[in-house]
């Protein structure tokens, strides 16, 4: 996703200095103009804005904080905007931490896929300073379709766990409808046109359920990547007494998919885990 989203920023006419973790991951950037170097501190000490997408908090934590990491490579006036979903507490305290240094942090989590940033059309949630927002939102503009002001900092995030509560318990109802539908002889393809526009509707539905139909499971982002959201959002639920029960089935029926082997397949992968409970050998319709 990162490398679709400044892909977006080049072509804009933007200059980018790049660090990835893989070099190689970073190499069509290059080719766009992009220069790459061997750190985020490098990074950081080249740049006005400076964004960093990684996979865990803990990664946010090394990349952001860390030795090496950006803020030591940080001057007073550079802006540091997280685009990984995390913990609001970290989002909190690296704000707390960039103010001390004269350097502002924003959390800014996005939703929409790798379809959505090859395309521009993420929703882009923002934590942070209202001024630091509308500095940002010429850049903002050029990722994200949606993008919104939550609030100070972590707000981002949290809004994030929003958005993944919403979309772990419509998983679970885009397979099962799936499931279903085999059981009962239907047409899946034929089934999709008469539900994905009307109330039944959904992203997940129209977007994810002809995957799963396929037999495609390539990533648009890893199960093992969503079941850090939920564990975040349950976290951050009981810190605030709230009982999420939809939520927790769906990260227990996804842990099932990782036991299966399915970790680094697509959030789509949950028909897998489903299938087996029903013991339905999942092949959809093409396979």
């Amino acid at each position: 996703m990162g490398n679709s989203m400044c892909g977006h920023l080049l072509a804009a006419g933007y200059r980018a200095t790049v660090f990835n973790r893989s070099p190689a991951k970073a190499a069509s950037l290059v080719d766009r103009g992009a220069t790459l170097v061997d750190s985020p501190k490098q990074v950081a000490e080249r740049s006005d804005v400076v964004f960093t997408i990684v996979g865990f908090p803990s990664d946010v934590e090394q990349v952001i904080l860390g030795d090496d990491g950006v803020l030591s490579g940080s001057a007073e006036g550079t802006t540091i905007v997280d685009m990984t979903t995390s913990k609001p507490s970290l989002a909190e305290r690296i704000a707390d931490v960039a103010a001390s240094r004269g350097v502002a942090s924003v959390d800014a989590p996005v939703s929409g896929g790798d379809t959505g940033a090859r395309n521009g059309t993420l929703s882009i949630m923002v934590g942070g300073l209202e001024d630091d927002f509308n500095r940002l939102q010429p850049l903002f503009q050029l990722m994200g379709s949606t993008v919104v002001h939550q609030g100070g900092p972590g707000r981002g995030q949290h809004t994030k766990m929003v958005n993944q509560t919403l979309i772990a318990s419509g998983m679970i109802a885009v397979c099962e409808a799936l499931l279903y539908a085999t059981r009962a002889g239907l047409d899946l393809n034929t089934v999709l046109q008469s539900v994905s526009s009307g109330a039944a509707g959904s992203w997940s539905l129209s977007n994810m359920a002809p995957r799963m139909i396929g037999g495609d499971f390539d990533p648009g982002f890893f199960v093992e990547h969503f079941i850090k959201d939920m564990r975040i959002a349950l976290d951050e639920a009981a810190a605030m007494n709230l009982s999420l029960p939809g939520l927790a089935l769906a990260q227990q029926l996804y842990q099932a998919v990782v036991a299966q082997g399915h970790a680094k397949d697509g959030t789509q992968a949950l028909i897998l885990a489903m299938a087996e409970l029903n013991k339905i050998d999942w092949k959809g319709q093409t396979g």
